[in-house]
């Protein structure tokens, strides 16, 4: 997941950079509105309100016009005004500086929660049909019976073939955490689902420490 950092304090950008890619996050930092907004399209923007060039409240309101990101400010202003204008301009979250990082990644995880994208409609990939609406997947003809979690991960993964779904989404969308021991139940789950599929199974490609592919390509599959 990509994680877009609006922060002008260097070193508690350092600090924080640090902090997100230990727990395997993509980051971008920015140190002003105009690189913010010249940076590519996150999938978490962390917005600090003080910046150099541009009011924090109105940087907020045009990321949100740009993207659906979810959007956590990280600022020292405390007062209920400031609050509340920072989630009427688009934040699905407001953290009070100072902060710890246990406090932090809850937040992310709960504004990904929230803000978790439902693909609906029918995705084809080769001869794999997955319809979201019906709960449905086939394998050409034949209906695959998956339980929840298995059509949630087929899911994710048909709505975007040929990318690269990165482990920590997927445990964010599912299981509502990106608590590192839970990669072991991600590759279970997914073991499983291939087990299912019979010989669509190759078209699941494990991409190593970063997350899942499908693809009707062929290529080696892990």
């Amino acid at each position: 997941m990509r994680v877009l950092l609006v922060e002008d304090d260097f070193r508690l950008a350092r600090a924080l950079v640090t902090a997100l890619r230990h727990k395997d996050y993509e980051v971008d930092h920015a140190m002003t509105g105009a690189a913010a907004l010249a940076a590519p399209v996150a999938d978490l923007v962390l917005l600090d309100l003080g910046l150099p060039d541009m009011d924090g409240f109105e940087l907020c309101r045009r990321l949100r016009e740009r993207s659906d990101a979810g959007i956590i400010v990280l600022t020292a202003r405390a007062e209920e005004r400031d609050r509340v204008a920072g989630l009427r301009g688009g934040a699905d979250d407001y953290v009070v500086k100072p902060f710890g990082f246990p406090e932090l990644q809850a937040r992310i995880e709960a504004v990904l929660r929230r803000a978790r994208p439902r693909s609906a409609g029918v995705h084809t990939v080769g001869p794999l049909r997955v319809d979201v609406d019906s709960h449905t997947a086939f394998v050409g003809t034949s209906e695959v019976a998956l339980t929840n979690i298995e059509f949630q991960l087929l899911a994710m993964l048909a709505a975007q073939p040929g990318r690269t779904v990165k482990s920590d989404r997927m445990l964010a969308e599912v299981w509502h955490t990106t608590w590192p021991p839970m990669r072991r139940t991600l590759q279970v789950h997914m073991s499983t689902l291939r087990g299912k599929l019979g010989e669509a199974a190759a078209m699941i490609h494990t991409v190593r420490r970063v997350g899942y592919r499908l693809s009707a390509a062929e290529e080696e599959s892990g």
